[in-house]
């Protein structure tokens, strides 16, 4: 493993001034709240994506006391469609700590950041740095891949003990100097080399700052780098939704238990089989039961198959579970899962 020159965190700065993003509407910011808001948002999601749920969030939630103060319903309406709605709750959560345990204002230091729900180490050294220019590395998986690739680091990081030496390796590349103006271009600069240049397929090493001190360059191979042998399985399954309707309109909709696929979020009622359907419905409803088009919906690590039964009802189908009616003007304001809300408006 090579040991990279103490320029490299000035060769990321400056590539980062001159090449890097500066369209994104959560950069120029040292407002805590603007920055944690983008960085829950960009978990696993892409760009383009959050591009358009961030302006809309802001709009309804310009401040942290506004979202603290907001019910959890209106949050989850607002995430609807990004997926991973654990963050939304999260971030609920978070908005009403700041309020409760730190006044209003988010905490200066990674370390404390931390301590508040859904913030993880690296996301907590993003605000820090960002915000408040502090000393703090982050590790997220593009920039996994940028210094394990500039580093040669080829040890399996599926493996605890390597990805905590890793995160040594990171810390000791930070930027040392004017750390208030440095260490925002300098997180930025490694966010925006993993997303442009040191892609996962056909890096643009050529344009890459740092190409002449990396390892997998010099070697021709650099996606050898991250390591990482443990793969998470991905399975199937195969759910029915029912899309009851009553005379005036409306639709049936549960709220769906937590933990679970779409959990904390108002849906048709799942089941496991076609047999489950029917049972919950009166027997005078089982002849005018229409079966639409089946559709795949994929999550991180498992497809779903949707099938999607059509009733006429006129009592609450599943009487005694957390459900109500609304109507095509009340459900579009509630928190649905995407392929929900597709097909509610698609009628």
């Amino acid at each position: 493993m090579s040991v990279l020159p103490l320029r490299f965190a000035e060769r990321v700065v400056a590539w980062q001034q001159r090449h890097g993003r500066h369209h994104l509407p959560w950069q120029g910011t040292r407002e805590p709240y603007r920055v944690w808001l983008s960085e829950i948002m960009l978990q696993q999601t892409q760009v383009s994506t959050v591009l358009d749920y961030y302006p809309r969030f802001l709009a309804r939630f310009p401040a942290v006391d506004d979202l603290a103060a907001a019910p959890l319903d209106d949050v989850l309406a607002l995430w609807s469609g990004l997926g991973y709605y654990s963050r939304a709750r999260n971030l609920h959560r978070c908005a009403i700590e700041v309020m409760d345990r730190f006044g209003g204002h988010f905490p200066a230091t990674a370390e404390q950041l931390q301590t508040l729900p859904g913030i993880g180490r690296s996301t907590a050294a993003a605000i820090a740095a960002f915000c408040f220019g502090e000393r703090a590395a982050i590790l997220d998986g593009n920039v996994k891949r940028v210094l394990t690739r500039t580093l040669g680091y080829g040890a399996d990081l599926s493996v605890a003990a390597n990805e905590r030496a890793l995160w040594a390796r990171a810390e000791d590349l930070l930027p040392t100097a004017q750390l208030h103006e440095a260490m925002p271009r300098y997180t930025q600069g490694l966010m925006d080399l993993g997303a442009t240049v040191c892609l996962t397929r056909s890096p643009d090493c050529v344009a890459c700052p740092v190409g002449e001190v990396c390892v997998a360059r010099r070697e021709g191979q650099p996606e050898r780098y991250p390591v990482k042998t443990r793969k998470i399985k991905r399975s199937s399954e195969s759910l029915w939704l029912l899309w009851a309707r009553n005379d005036e309109g409306a639709v049936w909709l549960e709220r769906r238990p937590t933990p679970g696929v779409w959990a904390g979020l108002f849906c048709l009622p799942v089941f496991d089989e076609r047999a489950a359907l029917e049972a919950a419905l009166p027997q005078d409803a089982h002849a005018g039961l229409e079966d639409l088009t089946a559709f795949p919906h994929v999550l991180t690590h498992k497809d779903l198959y949707l099938h999607p039964v059509r009733a006429r009802v006129d009592a609450s189908p599943r009487a005694g579970r957390p459900g109500d009616w609304f109507t095509p003007a009340q459900w579009p304001s509630l928190g649905l899962p995407a392929p929900v809300r597709k097909l509610l408006a698609a009628a």
